[in-house]
């Protein structure tokens, strides 16, 4: 029995223990219900700044880049921008040591604007158009990840000068996820199955300036299980052994992707990332003897992994429904967090900035836009006496967030503050009306 159980009055001024796995690196929860984060008090901050608004620790994202470097050293780490990205991230990621994959010409231009050396970009996607090639011809990025035969062609033709890519291919290993985020299984729309990678690398062979530096592969997000990119790289062994057969020469890089699992509520799984390197190792390095190849380098694309824990999303209480059901609506919602709709993502929420002795209540916590389904948190507790003006915190908003807002309703966007050294700055601003009214002509 604990101390608080024992004096309930103590209740109000015991810190609270949170869920290390879910919350910034020096999270401390504060007996007067305010919460700080490298000493920076998150109340504060929702003052300062107004809500929404997300929050980065910028020492998590680095501390997460240093955990993959360590766990797999002789591995190239190329943080997924589509998870989280502005100027500020990509030179953060770079600083660390990573190099960088990006999707878009949009993602393309933050990440040079930055000072990411162009050789540490890839530049991914499954429908480039002509303008995005150009553009990484242009800025000479590292690799290009080619997605289709038409895309080869295209690149090719547009190339001047000798271009590094790699063959996408989907292996046909399922991550067990969600259907949405399911990408190593045949019929869907990212890369060429392996009866069909063939013909893939045959292309890049007939575009004299197009190098074929390797393979690439992604199986989904959300994955928990390292023993499905184990079989990945098996199939992906034996296909590069087959083209060893065929054409003489193997391909000297293979990217496994992403997609490893965070957890977004206390109890949620999570991926292990040493047993991943372990195994990993070991699976490539056995293949690659059996079928007489060298050991290629490896790069691996967390995302996710690198951003989700280190950030959090402030919302104000605007108003509260008692009724059948006790709906607790906030300044933001949809825009700003699409995942529970898309995906049914579940996340937890805490009161911040003051501290309560109402016992805790089921309550749904729903967003201010004009769908039904804004709903942000559809089971949490919240103490009963939550009320207007109330200060909420989500944590492990890090990734998909940003990235994913959106103008629904023409609410502006915003804010990400990052917390460094003790001191909090904007990394992107607020969105602004007039910001909207800019683009309408």
């Amino acid at each position: 029995m604990t101390l608080a159980e024992l004096i309930p009055s103590l209740r109000t001024w015991l810190p609270t223990r949170l869920d290390e796995r879910i919350w910034p690196d020096r999270t401390t929860a504060l007996p007067d219900g305010d919460i700080t984060v490298g000493g920076v008090s998150l109340a504060h901050l929702a003052e300062t700044f107004d809500t929404p608004g997300y929050v980065v620790d910028a020492a998590t994202v680095r501390a997460r880049c240093r955990a993959y470097r360590a766990a797999l050293p002789d591995a190239e780490i190329a943080y997924a921008g589509k998870a989280f990205l502005c100027r500020e991230m990509a030179a953060l990621v770079a600083d660390e040591g990573l190099s960088l994959d990006v999707c878009s010409a949009g993602e393309l231009a933050t990440a040079l604007a930055a000072g990411v050396p162009a050789r540490r970009i890839l530049l991914h996607g499954n429908a480039k158009p002509d303008r995005e090639l150009r553009a990484a011809l242009t800025a000479g990025v590292g690799r290009v990840v080619l997605d289709s035969l038409g895309e080869i062609d295209r690149l090719g033709a547009l190339a001047t000068r000798r271009q590094d890519v790699l063959v996408r291919v989907t292996p046909g290993v399922d991550g067990h996820t969600h259907r949405a985020v399911t990408t190593g299984v045949d019929d869907q729309k990212f890369g060429f199955p392996l009866g069909h990678a063939a013909e893939a690398v045959e292309h890049v062979r007939r575009q004299p300036r197009l190098e074929l530096a390797g393979l690439h592969c992604h199986i989904g997000s959300q994955i928990t299980d390292v023993g499905v990119y184990e079989e990945a790289v098996r199939r992906l062994v034996a296909f590069m052994a087959e083209i060893a057969l065929r054409h003489g020469t193997c391909p000297r890089q293979l990217n496994i992707g992403g997609g490893h699992a965070v957890a977004y509520r206390s109890g949620d799984a999570e991926f292990d990332l040493h047993g991943l390197a372990a195994r990993i190792g070991r699976v490539l390095a056995f293949e690659c003897r059996k079928h007489g190849l060298a050991v290629p380098r490896l790069t691996l694309e967390p995302g996710r992994a690198i951003a989700a824990r280190a950030g959090l999303t402030l919302y104000r209480v605007v108003t509260v429904k008692r009724g059948t059901r006790t709906f607790v609506a906030v300044d933001g919602g949809f825009a700003d967090n699409p995942r529970p709709a898309l995906y049914g993502a579940s996340y937890e929420v805490r009161l911040l900035g003051r501290a309560s002795t109402a016992p805790g209540a089921p309550v749904t916590v729903v967003g201010r836009h004009c769908e039904a389904g804004d709903v942000l948190v559809p089971d949490a507790v919240l103490p009963a006496d939550v009320r207007a003006g109330d200060l909420l915190v989500v944590p492990c908003t890090g990734a998909y967030h940003h990235c994913m807002a959106s103008n629904y309703n023409m609410v502006a966007r915003p804010p990400v503050v990052a917390i460094s050294d003790g001191a909090a700055r904007p990394w992107v601003r607020r969105e602004t009306e007039e910001d909207l009214l800019r683009r309408d002509s």
